[in-house]
């Protein structure tokens, strides 16, 4: 019985450990996160039929293209080649992204928004991602005002990217008020390096030192999980104190 339980619980952690670091990859952290650690079996199972199982990756390449995308882009080109659907167009295009292709990517996302698909949130969301990857700021932005009120938007990686385009566009004011709603407590590590970031180079030394401070404040207070995937924000963070410990306020 000792061994069965002992099975049981390594399995389990196994199971948190994938589905937080596939969450975090794909900027579901802030829904996500507190699910699959505080109600381990269950959410991670609802995770797996969530976001998972129902993503087009997986539903034309399997679990080995979840965790390597790049592993299945041939089998996805023959795939449109052979049938040129939007479907198959999305799954190459996602493949073309995560394998870092992003011009070949944005050729699809932007070709398969026609007719039915014109408002595609998925492809939407991918095309933030792309475009701020290729820097193309200023096209960042209408795509997502398109789905800002979605909530699985807010504080989302495509949210933190919006915020981010609309510094580089010169709206500094509305980039601050994206800032501020992702500047909340034991979550979203990345977003709040950025955040201090921003106020640094808008040279409000004080303030980025007080957000600097909170993060790392927060750092004990973590679970082991949480801990081990914002381990290399904290190191940031850190290493950005530093710096501004030299500057005169």
């Amino acid at each position: 019985m000792f061994f069965f339980d002992s099975y049981f619980y390594y399995i389990t952690l196994g199971l948190q450990a994938l589905c937080v670091f596939h969450c975090i990859r794909k900027g579901n952290q802030q829904k996500w996160i507190y699910i699959i650690v505080f109600l381990p079996l269950v959410g991670c199972i609802a995770y797996f039929f969530t976001e998972m199982f129902t993503g087009r990756t997986l539903q034309n390449a399997g679990l080995g293209a979840v965790l390597n995308p790049t592993g299945s882009i041939r089998k996805l080109e023959e795939n449109l080649r052979f049938t040129d659907t939007f479907h198959n167009r999305i799954a190459l295009a996602d493949a073309y992204l995560a394998a870092g292709q992003t011009g070949k990517a944005i050729a699809l996302y932007e070709s398969s928004l026609t007719g039915a698909f014109e408002e595609n949130e998925h492809v939407l969301y991918q095309l933030i991602v792309a475009y701020s990857k290729e820097g193309r700021y200023e096209e960042v932005l209408p795509i997502a005002k398109k789905i800002y009120r979605l909530p699985q938007f807010t504080r989302s990686k495509g949210h933190l990217l919006f915020a981010m385009a609309l510094e580089q566009c010169g709206q500094v004011a509305e980039a601050e008020k994206e800032f501020q709603l992702m500047n909340t407590r034991f979550s979203n590590f990345e977003a709040r390096y950025q955040y201090g970031l921003f106020l640094k180079r808008s040279n409000r030394i004080e303030e980025a030192t007080s957000v600097f401070a909170e993060m790392i404040g927060e750092w004990s207070h973590l679970s082991p999980i949480e801990r081990k995937y914002n381990r290399s924000w904290v190191a940031l963070v850190k290493a950005e104190q530093k710096k501004l410990a030299s500057v005169p306020v």
